[in-house]
C-alpha cells in the first residue's frame, strides 16, 4: 500500500518482547483507514499503476456477446449478487452462472477477491468473462478494490473482467484495470446481455422483412416462369406447324404420284388374270380384261 506522511492507518501487528531488544511489534499488515487517507492512498497506487500502463484504453478486451458461461466473484448473501442474478434471468435464458463466494469488505477480502479472480483464471475451461461485483458502502467499506493486489489480479486476468462497485460517486481502480466498467450490478447484467423482449422483437421484423423477401422472390421466378412456359409452348406450336405443312406437302406430293391421280385425268388401269396389262400382245382374243378407272372398275372381253 503506498503511504506517506500523515495519513491515517491501520496496522495489524504481532507483539513481542525481547530480553535484549526490549518491546518490538511483527507488522502483519498495513492500510489507510478514513476517507481522506484512503483516496490519497489509493491517488498515489494510480499513479504509480498508470506509469506501468495497467489503465490504458489499448489494454482492454472486448467482452463476449450473449455469454454463455459466466464467472462471479461476489458475496453470495449480498444484495448486489442476487440484483445482478434477477437481472439477468429477466433479459436472457440459458447462461451457465459460477459463484466464488467471496468477502468483499475488510481486511480479509483483499485475498478473497484475488482468490476468486485467479480461480476462474486458472481454470482448464475457464468462463468467458468474470463479474466482480459488490453493492455501494463507506471508502472504508470499499477499500480492497483500489488496493494493488486487486487491480493487479483484474488486470491480469486470463478471461475478460467486468468491475460492478454500486453506489459510489469514485471509481475505484479494480474498475480502471477490468476491461468493462459497469456503474451498478445491475447495470453489469444489462451491459453484459441484451433484453430479450427487444431481441424477440427484432426477430419478428426480420422474419417478416425474410417472408416478405421470399415472397416478392417467389413473384419474381413465377413470372419467369410464365414467360418460359409461354416460350416454350410458342416453340412448340411453331415445330407443331412447321411438321404440319411438311406433312401435308408430303401429303400432296403422294397423292400426285398416286395411280388414282393419273386414272382421273382419264386412263385406266388394264388387268387380266390379276395381272398389269402393258400390251396388246398380252392380250389374245376371247381373254378377260378388267379395267379400273378412277371412279369404279369395269370388265371386257377381247374380240
Amino acid at each position: 500500500t503506498a503511504l506517506e506522511d500523515g495519513m491515517q492507518v491501520q496496522v495489524v501487528a504481532q507483539p513481542r518482547l525481547h530480553n535484549l531488544y526490549g518491546f518490538s511489534l511483527d507488522i502483519k499488515s498495513v492500510r489507510p483507514v478514513g476517507q481522506g487517507s484512503i483516496k490519497k492512498a489509493a491517488d498515489l497506487l494510480r499513479a504509480k499503476l498508470e506509469n506501468e500502463g495497467l489503465f490504458a484504453p489499448e489494454r482492454k478486451r472486448a467482452i463476449p456477446e450473449k455469454p454463455t458461461r459466466v464467472g462471479v466473484v461476489a458475496s453470495e448473501q449480498s444484495a448486489a449478487y442476487a440484483d445482478f442474478i434477477k437481472i439477468l434471468n429477466a433479459r436472457w435464458q440459458g447462461v451457465e452462472i459460477e459463484l466464488f463466494d467471496a468477502q468483499v469488505q475488510g481486511e480479509a477480502s483483499i485475498n478473497s477477491i484475488v482468490s476468486g479472480v485467479h480461480y476462474f483464471s486458472q481454470l482448464s475451461d475457464p468462463p468467458e468473462v468474470i463479474v466482480i461485483t459488490r453493492g455501494g458502502g463507506s471508502a472504508d467499506d470499499l477499500a480492497s478494490f483500489s488496493t494493488e493486489p486487486v487491480v493487479r489480479a483484474v488486470a491480469s486476468s486470463r478471461v475478460p473482467t467486468v468491475v460492478a462497485i454500486g453506489h459510489e460517486i469514485d471509481i475505484s481502480l479494480a474498475e480502471l484495470a477490468a476491461d468493462l466498467r459497469a456503474s451498478t450490478p445491475s447495470n453489469a447484467a444489462e451491459l453484459l446481455f441484451p433484453d430479450k423482449a427487444d431481441v424477440l422483437s427484432q426477430l419478428k421484423l426480420q422474419l417478416k422483412s425474410l417472408g416478405d423477401t421470399v415472397d416478392i422472390e417467389l413473384e419474381k421466378r413465377q413470372s419467369a416462369l410464365s414467360e418460359v412456359k409461354q416460350q416454350l409452348l410458342l416453340g412448340v406450336e411453331t415445330v407443331i406447324y412447321r411438321k404440319a405443312e411438311s406433312l401435308q406437302h408430303a401429303k400432296t406430293l403422294l397423292e400426285s404420284v398416286h395411280p388414282k391421280s393419273t386414272l382421273k385425268r382419264g386412263y385406266a388401269l388394264v388387268e387380266s388374270g390379276s395381272k398389269i396389262v402393258s400390251s396388246v400382245q398380252e392380250l389374245p382374243k376371247g381373254a378377260v380384261v378388267d379395267l379400273t378407272l378412277h371412279d369404279g372398275s369395269v370388265q371386257t372381253k377381247v374380240q
